[in-house]
């Protein structure tokens, strides 16, 4: 559920008029800051807000952390990060000078002074203002940026540091708008065009900075304060509460995905089952949008934006049309942009209903060929038809009663040896649908543990008087599985219940609550997720029992990636029992592993897995951009060729065609994306690549089971 609580607090941009560019700040007093003709001033009502903050942060977070130098030391940090993510505005004279507060931003906050904030912001503002129009007078003046230079453009923004002079920061900047042009030009863009479109981005970041008020402010500097206590707790001031309220009673729609920002770039944390962008298919995590446009009106330049602002144009009514230029995550450094067209709609419950499938896996048993029958269940998130539930409507959906009712079409009526449970991309939601649905595999017992800042533990216990379900079971998961999701998988882990596969999941073991505030509402994480077995949920994840190759970097997606993630730790284990069945207990997790690892060697699919994975992760970890157009053309092409010759080798293997080049590849790729054309066709090797090898891993685990069944027979 906190993917979708990410995207429900963005909201749509309220506008300004733009500031005159020639500024001056002067502070007039401890509660307002002159803003040109403007005066974007402390309130009363932030004052109060702030105190009340600091109240509820310190005595009803999770986390006890006192308003101490420490924390102003921090604050100073975070403030200056969420205002310049990627240094590029503020002077290290800048940064000198705010030392100043570097001790006393906690003492000034609990009286209520948030001068300082406003300052810097200010600072900022002007900075950003002048930098933005030299880059506009720089591309008007028809410079001619030498792509034949041999120079590169650092992007790792963890090690990139605050430009010394002006004259270092004209440098840095020359870099920054050449790598720009050159990104622009390698994508067809015509000079013309190009420059065009680099000044319409910069007058319009230039517009956006100066929009800011006093309320927008003010949420910036709070949003600072809270981060600090973890990634989940933040502040809402009241206009992006009414802009949230408004957005939903105007039956806004999306894409269906959850972006986050990095950087400049509005990138794709994930695409919601069922969606719109799901079903287009070929949108995915990883993925940055860098351009945005209304049915068949001009692409709007959206690197730079604000979150939100990116989200309000890409919402819109039902049905209407939306186009995207994405960098794809394989292309982000030097491939081609691509651009994507996908119909608004809302996601419908029926579309995030768990839904199931069968595979049949070839297996060997007893010498004898056998063929497998796994009921595949997918459950794309927890949910609960709440209004329906308590109007006493007896036909209400939730997870639950949906899975019962696949296990007993699956199982009863169409005879499967087993189950896998597919929580991959799982986000979490409903608590309660999590603990029922482990209800339906366990014997008596509890399920989760809750601890509160109080330090009070609650458990959430089995409420069924029998097990449902107590045939194999596995289940899947991935790095996108969170919250919920992770509860469920724990608990199964925990009991010996079945086989946990995939990759580690996101490790978000915490609980937030909504808050009023004298202005707006404070989410504030309460209380942390902890395993039967003692073990938090937070930050570690679920280890899976047999990893599988993942798409998704550990040290970029996941908890462990946020800033200020509260840690993993360990609370007394509940009394609990392992799984009482002789038939799944201590399964062979060593035989299945090293029956997986023979299949990474040689199947030709996973083979392909491995290898196209290896190569984007090593493409992604690039920290130096060159600004040679010959070399950047080179890179491109070494790129493609080596993708190109992994998917022929797999081709080989398996006795099919090669491709001639990367463009007929391409092109046949996007086409099978199509959701029209009928994409049962292709094999589950080629068609689920993850979900394949769960299944093998799946047979062998029952051949396993069949073997021990044997045995216990023919004993005395």
């Amino acid at each position: 559920m906190f993917f979708l609580l990410r995207l429900a607090v963005i909201i749509q941009a309220t506008w300004f008029s733009p500031l005159s560019t020639a500024e001056t700040i002067t502070q007039v007093d401890e509660g307002s800051v002159i803003f040109g003709s403007n005066q974007a001033e402390i309130t009363a009502n932030q004052t109060e807000t702030t105190a009340d903050i600091i109240k509820k942060l310190t005595t009803q977070h999770f986390q006890k952390q006192a308003i101490d130098d420490v924390l102003s030391q921090n604050l100073l940090t975070q403030y200056l990060e969420l205002l310049d993510p990627t240094k590029s505005y503020f002077l290290q004279e800048d940064i000198n000078e705010f030392q100043k507060w570097k001790f006393k931003l906690d003492d000034l906050l609990k009286s209520g002074d948030l001068s300082p904030g406003f300052f810097i912001y200010k600072r900022y503002q002007q900075r950003a203002s002048k930098r933005l129009q030299e880059n506009v007078a720089l591309l008007e003046s028809g410079f001619i940026f030498d792509l034949s230079k041999d120079e590169s453009l650092s992007v790792d923004t963890e090690a990139n540091k605050w430009q010394d002079s002006t004259k270092d920061a004209d440098n840095y900047w020359r870099k920054k708008i050449k790598e720009a042009y050159l990104r622009l030009k390698l994508n067809d863009k015509s000079p013309e065009e190009t420059r065009r479109l680099l000044i319409k981005r910069y007058a319009n970041l230039k517009k956006r900075i100066h929009q800011k008020d006093s309320e927008d402010i003010f949420q910036i500097y709070m949003n600072a304060l809270t981060g600090l206590f973890d990634p989940h707790t933040s502040y809402l001031s009241p206009r992006s509460m009414e802009n949230f309220r408004i957005s939903l009673s105007l039956s806004l729609t999306g894409i269906g995905a959850v972006l986050e920002l990095d950087g400049e770039h509005t990138t794709i944390v994930s695409v919601i089952k069922g969606g719109p962008a799901d079903k287009q298919g070929i949108l995915k995590a990883g993925d940055k949008i860098v351009a945005v446009a209304q049915n068949k009106q001009d692409f709007i330049d959206v690197v730079g934006w604000r979150l939100d602002d990116v989200v309000a144009l890409i919402r819109g009514k039902k049905n209407s049309l939306v186009r995207l230029e994405i960098v794809p995550i394989e292309a982000s450094i030097i491939g081609a942009n691509q651009k994507i067209e996908i119909v608004r709609d809302k996601i419908q419950l029926e579309e995030q209903a768990a839904k199931s499938e069968i595979i049949e896996v070839p297996a060997t048993v007893n010498g004898n060929n056998h063929i497998y029958r796994i009921g595949v269940i997918e459950i794309p998130t927890f949910y609960l038809d709440v209004e329906a539930l308590y109007s006493n409507d007896p036909d209400f959906k939730s997870t639950t009663k949906d899975v019962v009712r696949l296990i007993n079409e699956l199982h009863t009526e169409k005879n499967v040896d087993g189950f896998i449970i597919d929580l991959r991309n799982n986000g979490g939601g409903f608590l309660q649908e999590a603990t029922m649905l482990t209800d339906l595999f366990i014997g008596k017992g509890p399920v989760v543990q809750v601890k509160n800042a109080s330090n009070f533990t609650s458990r959430t216990h089995q409420s069924r008087s029998s097990i449902y379900y107590n045939g194999p079971l596995l289940v899947l998961i991935n790095r996108l599985s969170a919250s919920a999701s992770e509860i469920f998988a724990g608990a199964i882990q925990d009991y010996n219940r079945g086989i946990i596969v995939g990759s580690k999941s996101y490790g978000k073991g915490t609980v937030q609550i909504q808050l009023p505030l004298k202005e707006g509402q404070i989410k504030l994480t309460e209380s942390k997720f902890y395993r039967v077995s003692g073990e938090s949920t937070q930050l570690l994840g679920i280890t899976p029992d047999i990893e599988l190759p993942s798409p998704y970097d550990i040290e970029r997606v996941g908890e462990s990636a946020l800033k200020n993630a509260l840690p993993w730790d360990t609370i007394a284990p509940a009394k609990y029992s392992i799984y009482w069945s002789d038939l799944l207990k201590n399964p062979p997790i060593d035989i299945l592993r090293r029956s997986h690892q023979k299949r990474l060697l040689e199947d030709p699919d996973l083979i392909y897995l491995k290898e196209e994975l290896d190569l984007i992760k090593e493409r992604s970890s690039i920290k130096e951009l060159s600004l040679n157009e010959k070399k950047r053309k080179i890179q491109s092409q070494e790129y493609d060729n080596n993708l190109l010759a992994i998917e022929n080798k797999r081709r080989k293997a398996k006795q099919q065609k090669n491709y001639a080049s990367i463009e007929e590849w391409r092109s046949e790729k996007n086409a099978s994306k199509d959701k029209n054309k009928d994409e049962d066709q292709r094999p589950l090797s080629e068609k689920d690549l993850i979900l394949y090898e769960a299944g093998n891993i799946f047979a062998d685990y029952l051949n396993h089971v069949f073997s021990f069944s044997e045995k216990q027979e023919k004993a005395p």
